[in-house]
């Protein structure tokens, strides 16, 4: 990332649309974000090592605009795979809520196998996308996990960093990735830390009581910080899982090709038996349409039906519809008659009245009936034929006198 970085538009006003909420849950500190119709089984994203809860602010927003209900959170400071699972049905049980479906990115989608592996009853569905099964791989490439929870930050963040290609990428995915190193500069020493003990702790997921068709698999096919040889282990332990598969899009598919990513997360959870409820949206109507819904609906209202009677506030906006203007003042309506009037009886050979009238209407902002403007203009029409026929005239007279001196 170079130069001074500066969060993107849509995320400032993501930011003053939707709360953040932080609640403590025993020990552990959760902090979440919660938005769409409580009344949907809600969709819960897990991020990875070096994500948090706004990194998946664009899913929040699009799909809970769809009547999805979408949940954030940031992976708390836990230090085994047990304690997780622990910590994750205590916040559920804390929110109230039941029932889940889960689409977790790379160490968010291990997370959220172990959680359907040991919680079947919470878990409808998984989304898991560049992820894996085991973390020996990880175990391995860090022989310094002992002492992950004494590394000092810049090195713990430095070695998250390390994760993510350098290099030149494509407009959206480069701000993808500037926007995932501006997350983990809010991580602190303690959340690094117990990220990539989480990490590193060698596990497997077990066979899980989820059928494959309850299971989709997204991943990028350019590259990502997962292995190839860890996704294709993923693909192969769910054979009748749906594939999802991302042409570009990185490590970050969900900031980098959002529209992709929203458009799978929505097919896999109508798929699964979500019904969204688009009518629970503020500011959208039971069609699912935005704002301008209220327009469509009296167009496609039947020209043949009856007039209802205008009893209560549901018919408000029909009732609206069929206001006629304000009326005028009676002040507004003797200014008319007047300028009516005078139009009717003015002298045509008095310029300033015929001004006068025209720029007080103007002046005035009145809308004065069509005929009392066109007799205006009728009256001013017939000065300026007066005006140049009388010009003509004193020239035709001027030409005949010179004429006559010489």
């Amino acid at each position: 990332m170079k130069g001074v970085y500066s969060a993107p538009g849509d995320y400032i006003y993501f930011k003053s649309q939707v709360p953040l909420h932080k609640i403590p849950i025993g020990t552990k500190q959760w902090r979440y974000y919660d938005f769409g119709p409580k009344a949907v089984t809600p969709l819960i994203c897990l991020p990875g090592t070096a994500g948090t809860a706004d990194v998946c602010y664009k899913q929040i927003m699009a799909l809970s605009m769809k009547g999805y209900r979408v949940i954030s959170v940031d992976i708390p400071r836990v230090w085994n795979h047990q304690e997780w699972i622990q910590a994750f049905e205590k916040f559920l049980d804390a929110i109230d809520v039941h029932h889940i479906h889960l689409y977790g990115t790379s160490l968010g989608g291990f997370l959220a196998q172990l959680f359907a592996q040991h919680r079947p009853r919470r878990v409808r569905s998984l989304v898991l996308s560049n992820s894996f099964l085991d973390t020996r791989e990880f175990s391995a490439a860090m022989p310094w996990a002992p002492i992950v929870s004494w590394t000092p930050s810049f090195l713990l963040k430095r070695y998250v960093l390390s994760g993510i290609r350098d290099g030149p990428h494509e407009p959206f995915i480069a701000d993808s990735v500037d926007f995932v190193v501006s997350q983990v500069e809010t991580l602190s020493r303690e959340d690094l830390a117990s990220r990539l003990t989480l990490t590193a702790d060698a596990a497997s997921v077990g066979p899980l009581l989820l059928t494959d068709s309850f299971i989709t698999i997204m991943d990028t096919n350019d590259y990502s910080a997962i292995p190839q040889q860890l996704k294709d282990q993923l693909s192969e332990r769910y054979p009748g899982a749906r594939r999802a598969q991302l042409k570009t899009g990185g490590d970050f598919p969900f900031l980098s090709r959002p529209d992709e990513v929203n458009l799978h997360l929505q097919l896999h959870l109508r798929r699964v038996g979500v019904e969204a409820r688009p009518d629970l949206v503020p500011g959208t109507s039971k069609g699912g349409s935005g704002g301008g819904s209220s327009s469509e609906e009296n167009e496609k209202k039947d020209p043949d039906d009856p007039p209802k009677d205008d009893k209560g506030n549901s018919e408000s906006s029909n009732e609206e519809s069929r206001i006629s203007p304000p009326p005028e003042s009676s002040e507004s309506h003797s200014l008319d008659d007047q300028l009516f009037n005078n139009a009717k009886f003015c002298h045509l050979n008095n310029e300033d009245m015929a001004v006068s009238l025209l720029s007080g209407l103007f002046k005035q902002q009145h809308t004065a009936p069509p005929e009392i403007v066109m007799r205006l203009w009728e009256i001013f029409a017939i000065h300026l034929l007066s005006l140049c026929v009388g010009s003509l005239y004193i020239s035709l007279n001027c030409n005949r006198k010179l004429r006559q001196v010489l």
